[in-house]
């Protein structure tokens, strides 16, 4: 009696392509090695396996480009939850699938700031902080929306000075990120609750000297008052 094939999945097919790519270079090396150690040894060795993974982190990352660019629609919508867990039965991966899957490529960290973001509209606080502190990406203005999350954290946790100083750093990321104003003036607030009056006050004239036309700056005097 015929037995039921097995069902090759798509994810499958991924991993034994790279299993026998993966193989095919070993296979390369071992039947070349004499060469190989004769015109450049260990070094030619590295440089071949160095080829490979930068091509399959190339892949990689392209495959969580794909994923994320899905998920973004149904994040800007507000559905937070879908957007954690994704939609089981259709090509919908939701972002912590993303960030265990591509973790390590710049869209799977991407995707940990908009994972971390999903979770602290939730009110899962711990949750968020965890992925705002694992980000690793090199995107500025994520570096930024990492330390800017670890600062809502600590606000949360009433450490105000501990929250201060790291909207004070997310401002300090890069001077074209559109949210440096927001994270001075979140600096000011919590060095204010911190009772650092002097800070408060130096960050919060930042706001007004290199931020005047931005939307917060209406905001700067009714605490600036409290500096004095």
């Amino acid at each position: 009696m015929l037995k039921k094939k097995k069902k090759v999945t798509k994810r499958a097919i991924k991993e034994d392509k790279f299993v026998t790519s993966f193989n095919n270079t070993i296979a390369f090396i071992d039947e070349y090695k004499s060469k190989i150690m004769l015109y450049g040894g260990i070094a030619l060795v590295a440089a071949f396996l160095i080829i490979f993974f930068v091509n399959r982190n190339i892949q990689l990352n392209q495959e969580a480009g794909l994923e994320l660019s899905r998920m973004v629609a149904i994040y800007d919508s507000g559905s937070y939850l879908e957007a954690i867990n994704g939609k089981p039965g259709t090509n919908l991966v939701g972002l912590k699938k993303i960030v265990e899957n591509y973790g390590g490529t710049e869209n799977g960290e991407t995707a940990k700031i908009y994972l971390a973001n999903s979770y602290s509209f939730l009110g899962k606080y711990e949750e968020a902080f965890k992925y705002f502190k694992e980000y690793d990406g090199s995107i500025n203005m994520y570096k930024a929306a990492s330390l800017g999350g670890q600062g809502d954290y600590f606000a949360s946790k009433k450490d105000y000075s501990k929250a201060a100083d790291y909207f004070e750093k997310a401002a300090h990321v890069d001077k074209l990120v559109a949210l440096n104003p927001e994270y001075l003036l979140k600096a000011g607030i919590n060095y204010l609750y911190a009772g650092n009056k002097e800070k408060a006050k130096e960050v919060l004239n930042n706001i007004k000297t290199d931020y005047k036309t931005s939307t917060v700056s209406n905001q700067v005097e009714k605490y600036l008052v409290q500096t004095d």
